[in-house]
């Protein structure tokens, strides 16, 4: 029983620790999950805008209240692979008319859509380089997770990322 007595106040300072680093955890997921994270920006897609491997923070309370619109950079839950998350500008909002070439090189062809009710259009900065709506069509609302505002890293880079309409 002496024995229980001693090691009481170090159990007692084990629980109290493993409840901060739990706290500290939890506090975390909702942050990222709800209010903001930090994204790694790859591929050549957003060049000029975003050079490869460009971490940025990107917030999540505008997509949850719609307010996102043409101009800004969002991170989609990819409609060719959902296991997949892609950096691309939106184009176009549900009722807008978008007139678009498939195929940069050939700018003969343009074609001609209205955005559906409930969804986005979205393309890349580099249009000889990126598969966006183009090629996929419209993207669920429910697909954008989160506007980019902010690259940290690296510090060359550093910057807000605004509503810049192309």
């Amino acid at each position: 029983m002496e024995r229980v007595r001693e090691l009481a106040p170090f159990v007692k300072e084990a629980l109290q620790k493993t409840a901060g680093v739990a706290k500290a955890f939890c506090f975390l997921h909702v942050t990222n999950t709800y209010l903001c994270s930090v994204v790694t920006l790859w591929g050549p897609s957003m060049l000029p805008t975003f050079n490869h491997l460009n971490v940025a923070l990107a917030e999540r309370i505008s997509t949850r209240l719609g307010k996102i619109g043409s101009g800004d950079v969002v991170i989609i839950r990819s409609p060719e692979d959902p296991t997949k998350v892609v950096t691309k500008r939106i184009k176009a909002v549900e009722g807008d008319v978008v007139s678009f070439v498939m195929d940069p090189n050939n700018s003969d062809q343009l074609n001609t859509v209205v955005v559906p009710k409930g969804h986005v259009w979205v393309e890349g900065d580099n249009m000889q380089d990126s598969r966006d709506s183009r090629q996929f069509g419209a993207v669920p609302y429910a697909h954008v997770q989160s506007r980019v505002f902010f690259v940290v890293w690296p510090p060359k880079d550093l910057k807000l990322i605004g509503n810049k309409v192309l």
